[in-house]
């Protein structure tokens, strides 16, 4: 699909999607609980509609209703006296990442027989060290590195060591399976934790399904670590779960508001949120841009834009759309700490620096940093998503700032995060059409 995109700018309010990330989590513990679980979520994209097909692979039931779904879990085995999983299961992750590095643990802690499959990306994008620690636990993976992926066996409760360098899903995974085991279990992370934010969902999310877990800080020979202790608590469902707004996404319009001519306002969004995207209004902030915090609101409205130097350590699905402000922003922006962004959907590194390039953006590459020159405005031109949601929603953002038309090649990524997005994107007065084919 093409998106044309004309040039005009954004202004208005739009709701808040669900969170991929909470939702995400959210399904799998109630598909793992004690009993029917009410899943109040707005809005499902492709990632989720992914993790929801392997619990269903697994034995679990969704019942769709208006405001979510009604979850039945995976059944228990007689037998075995534990939550077990379908011999033979086919777990299709798609294009998401999220639902690989999660299920994959949580099937090898049900002692599921589970094939899995899912897009050649996602079969590029690393499993080490999880797949290591899963095999070391008594699992057997065959197929590592591409589709499909066999796990056999039954993973043991005992002690997991994870660095904190790699993907904190791998982390979170651990954490979501632990509770299936039946026994304490210890998941020790050594040194910074990257995208730490995320793990605190997680932990939030279990607190909700009555899964208990304890933190501890620790340094040994100067080396920092982070033990999480999980006592054995199973899943127990809380009746009802509601999926709060998602910041990841919402990120893209308070973007829109800074670089525009009028505020944007996104609603249904907690201040309080452990998302730490949520981070996008003190980077926006930074920049200059003037910003607003209601009773479930953000709002941004431009201002005078400077460029500055911010780590994305802690928020690399930023990176894009604050790359697309920087561009527009006087002077220069450095975005350190982007090594990550080469593990996502695209390099991401490499596709956001060229398709805002394409679009007249100075913007290069430098080690594992994006430098950024702003100018006054982009020229407009055409990009390729690259199958990549943010790129695709970077590109549609970075038209508001174009002299000319935009056209996006690859449109249907957004797909995979927010289905809804080129419809909010006319709501606020955006001129888009989209051309099948």
């Amino acid at each position: 699909m093409i998106a044309r995109i004309a040039p005009a700018k954004l202004t208005g309010t739009v709701p808040a999607i669900a969170s991929k990330s909470v939702a995400h989590r959210a399904v799998i513990a109630a598909a793992l609980a004690n009993g029917t679980t009410h899943i109040i979520c707005n809005t499902v994209c492709d990632d989720i509609e992914a993790t929801i097909g392997c619990l269903v692979a697994l034995g679990a039931r969704f019942e769709t209703v208006a405001d979510g779904f009604i979850v039945h879990p995976i059944p228990k085995s007689q037998e075995h006296g534990i939550l077990r999983a379908l011999a033979g299961s086919v777990l299709d992750c798609r294009e998401s990442g999220s639902t690989l590095r999660f299920m994959l643990p949580v099937a090898c802690a049900l002692g599921a027989d589970a094939t899995f499959t899912g897009s050649a990306r996602l079969a590029e994008r690393p499993l080490a060290p999880l797949d290591a620690e899963l095999i070391a636990a008594g699992c057997e993976l065959s197929g590592i590195g591409a589709f499909p992926l066999a796990a056999r066996g039954r993973m043991r409760p005992g002690r997991f060591e994870l660095p904190g360098d790699v993907s904190s899903q791998y982390i979170s995974g651990l954490m979501l399976a632990c509770p299936l085991l039946g026994q304490p279990c210890e998941i020790r992370v050594t040194g910074r934790i990257e995208s730490k934010p995320y793990i605190a969902i997680t932990l939030q999310t279990l607190a909700a399904f009555g899964v208990r877990v304890e933190v501890e800080h620790e340094i040994v020979s100067d080396v920092e670590a982070t033990r999480y202790f999980l006592d054995g608590s199973p899943y127990r469902t809380p009746g009802e779960f509601a999926v709060e707004g998602d910041w990841s996404n919402a990120a893209f319009w308070l973007c829109a508001g800074a670089m525009g001519t009028h505020h944007i306002t996104v609603t249904g969004l907690s201040l309080a949120s452990s998302q730490g995207d949520r981070a996008i209004m003190a980077a926006l902030s930074r920049f200059g841009a003037r910003i607003r915090r209601g009773t479930g609101t953000a709002t941004a409205q431009p201002d005078h834009l400077v460029g500055f130097t911010l780590s994305a350590g802690d928020v690399p699905d930023l990176v894009p759309v604050l790359s697309a402000v920087a561009s527009v922003a006087q002077g220069r922006t450095i975005i350190r700490d982007c090594k990550r962004l080469r593990l996502k959907e695209s390099d991401r590194l490499a596709t956001t620096t060229q398709e805002l390039a394409a679009l007249g953006a100075h913007i290069h590459i430098a080690g594992n940093d994006l430098v950024i020159e702003g100018l006054d405005e982009l020229q407009g031109g055409t990009v390729d998503a690259h199958n990549d949601h943010r790129i695709a929603m970077m590109a549609a953002i970075a038209a508001t700032r174009c002299a000319g038309t935009v056209e996006i090649h690859g449109a249907e990524a957004v797909r995979k995060s927010y289905p809804l997005f080129f419809e909010h994107y006319r709501l606020l007065g955006g001129q888009v059409e989209l051309i099948e084919g």
